[in-house]
Parts: structure tokens; sequence; C-alpha cells
């Protein structure tokens, strides 16, 4: 392991931070520009007592409102557009990780002339990578994505059908408000994605990351075993505070940088959902349910010991040896049985995809990246051949 690391997001945490939202704020600035989603913050009258504590403090704010699920482009570059007419000078994103991501990029691309897209990885010859943001918050109101406290955003570009990401240390939220009772109200079918979602966060590093990580083997699993025992009880009743406060608190460490730190993982899956939303706009986290299982299914062939020791260490079973195939297939059946058993789909079908654009698929994602054999790199590179055998198994 050869490593640096440095996360500066300072974290608020626990039930009743929402308060101190202005006095926060004002650390940064004195005029907000609140970036929120399609309403639900407004109806459970998170924006309310946001707005209300911003005032207290003497901050002013605008607004950015409708980012959609999969944040757009589009999004990006009104949001951008608001804080440099209204003087802005500090980005409050209130929601989930698509609202998350697109303050992130509206807080680069207000100093940005150009198209903001020039920002993010598409396969384009010259990326352009900012060298200014104003200052982002982050107060999330769904435990999933962990944007709250990282620096990536993906983004969609609704023309192209390109769904891909930015990665900079300039988009690191100052700070963190993670307040678990904003997200008592998530619906069940959101809350079970979100731990589809943080489960898929660490199992990406996990499978894909080099050999001999002990101690980050141990953090992987101790967050896909506390989503998998406080999950199910979060969805089955979202006022249990408790269950939505585990589970929050998951989804953060499960994309901080922490449990990666040291194993040089790729992202394969994350990388194939990319295409398959920008392409049907599906949610994320449903993508990712169907794909993950697929993919682990492929990836055990060659990394076998990895995924016994995940069917052993997360679900009690018995190997006869480190390359005992059938036991790693046993575990991938039983987490996919999970995913099934909090209601997330598990074949493409049940998203209304079919197998006339596989190849396509394929083709798309290795356009965003791809290792120098311009294979999808990953724990085994991927070819347009075996992406679209992965696809085709979750028919």
């Amino acid at each position: 392991m050869n490593f640096e690391f440095h996360n500066p997001t300072r974290i608020i945490f626990g039930a009743g931070n929402l308060a101190r939202l202005g006095g926060v704020a004002r650390e940064y600035g004195a005029k907000a520009l609140i970036v929120t989603g399609g309403g639900s913050v407004k109806k459970s009258g998170a924006f309310d007592r946001a707005v209300q504590s911003l005032t207290a403090a003497g901050v002013a704010y605008a607004e950015c409102d409708g980012v959609e699920p999969n944040p757009r482009i589009t999004s990006v570059i009104r949001g951008a557009q608001t804080a440099r007419s209204q003087g802005c000078d500090v980005i409050i994103a209130i929601g989930g990780g698509s609202v998350m991501d697109a303050a992130k990029v509206i807080a680069a691309a207000t100093f940005y002339d150009g198209n903001p897209w020039d920002m993010i990885h598409h396969g384009q010859a010259d990326v352009h990578v900012p060298d200014k943001a104003l200052p982002i918050i982050t107060v999330p109101t769904l435990a999933a994505t962990g944007s709250e406290t990282n620096c990536g955003a993906v983004i969609t570009n609704e023309e192209t059908k390109v769904k891909s990401f930015i990665q900079n240390p300039l988009l690191s939220p100052k700070a963190a408000i993670m307040d678990p009772e904003l997200t008592v109200s998530v619906p069940r079918n959101q809350t079970a994605y979100g731990v589809c979602d943080l489960i898929t966060h660490v199992t990406e590093a996990y499978f894909n990351g080099i050999d001999s990580t002990p101690l980050q083997d141990r953090f992987a699993e101790g967050v896909i075993l506390t989503a998998m025992q406080w999950g199910p009880k979060a969805i089955a009743d979202g006022a249990d505070i408790e269950a939505r406060t585990h589970i929050q608190w998951a989804a953060a460490v499960a994309l901080n940088g922490w449990v990666q730190v040291g194993t040089n993982g790729a992202y394969p899956v994350h990388m194939l959902e990319h295409t398959l939303s920008g392409h049907h706009d599906v949610t994320h986290a449903a993508g990712l349910s169907v794909i993950n299982p697929a993919w682990m299914r492929f990836a055990a062939k060659t990394n076998t010991p990895k995924f016994v020791q995940f069917a052993q260490r997360i679900f009690g079973l018995t190997a006869t040896s480190e390359n005992d195939v059938s036991c790693a297939l046993e575990g991938i059946d039983r987490f996919e049985a999970f995913l099934r058993s909090i209601d997330c789909p598990t074949r493409l079908s049940e998203l209304g995809i079919d197998d006339a654009l596989l190849e396509t698929y394929a083709r798309d994602t290795l356009q965003i990246i791809h290792d120098e054999d311009g294979n999808l790199p990953g724990r085994p590179p991927m070819s347009v051949a075996d992406i679209v055998s992965i696809f085709r198994s979750a028919l």
C-alpha cells in the first residue's frame, strides 16, 4: 500500500443539526445559492427551516431548484448563471446525490466562461480543469451517494445521452450538515435504492483493488453488514430514526475515501451504469442493483478468492478452499437475493431495457474510460465482448 489521504470536509452529524446551517454558511459567505431538486425539500418543510436558519444568521439567498434525478448539464449552466447574476458567494445543496453533484459543478462553473461540459470527462482530448470554485455546503436528505463528503460529481448531457464524472479537490464541500431527521420522509423505494448505492460504492474497491488490504477489507465489510442490518429496518419503518442514522453514516463512510484508501480500485460497475442511465434516464441505484450482481458473476471467475472471502464474511458460508467457485457464486446469489428482498430490481427487463443496444452501451462506456489496451479498467479489465456478455446476462 502506498497512498496519500486527505478529506477536508467538516462533518456536522446528528438529528436536529439543520438548525446550524445559517451559522456554518455565514463562515463562508453572505449570500447563498440554494440548490434543490424536484420539490420534496419544500414539501417536507426542510427548505423553510433551512431558510429560517440562514435568515437568523444574516445570510441572504437565491434559488436554483428543479435539479433532475440524473442531473443535467443544462441545470448546471442555469445554476451558474443565477449564482453570477445574484452575486452568490456560497453554494448550499439541500437534497440527494443529484442535487449535491449539480451544486458542486455549479460552484466551479460560476467562474468559467465556457461550457461547463468541458469539465466533465467524456472522451475529449482536453478536459478543462477548474482552478476556482465557490465554497460548498451539503445538506443531504437521502442516505445513498456519499456525495456530501467527497470531491466527485456525475452529470448527464441530455443531448448526447452521455453521463460522466468530474473529480477535483476544489469540489470538496467545506461542510456537510448531516441531519438524519431529514431522511425520514424518503419513500421506501428510494431508501432501498440508497442502501444498494452505498453497498456498491464499497464493493467496487473491495473487488477491484489490489491484494493485501486487510484493514480496508474489514472497513468495507463493516459498511456492507451495517447496511444489510439497518437498511431493511429503515425501509420497513421510515420513522425509525436509529436505523436512518446508521444508514446515513454508512453512506457517508462508504464514499468519503476512507474505505478505499490504498486499494487503487477501479469502478467498472459505476461506469457501466452511467452509460445505461445516460441512455435511459433510469434511477442510478436501480441500474447498479441490476449490473452489480451480473458483473460479480463475471469477475468471480478470475478473482475467486476475494469473492469467497465475501461469501464467508458477509453470509457466513463455508468454502472448501479459497478458489471454491461454487461458494463464491452462492455468495453472489445471496447478495442478489438481499437486493430483491428490499425490492430493488435485478434484471434489465424490470427497467424496461432490452438487448437492442448492448454493444452501443459497451462502446460508449469505453469512449469515456479505457486502459492502454482499450479495455474498461477493473479486475479483470473488460473488452466490448465482455461488457456485452455482462449486460446480456442481466437481461
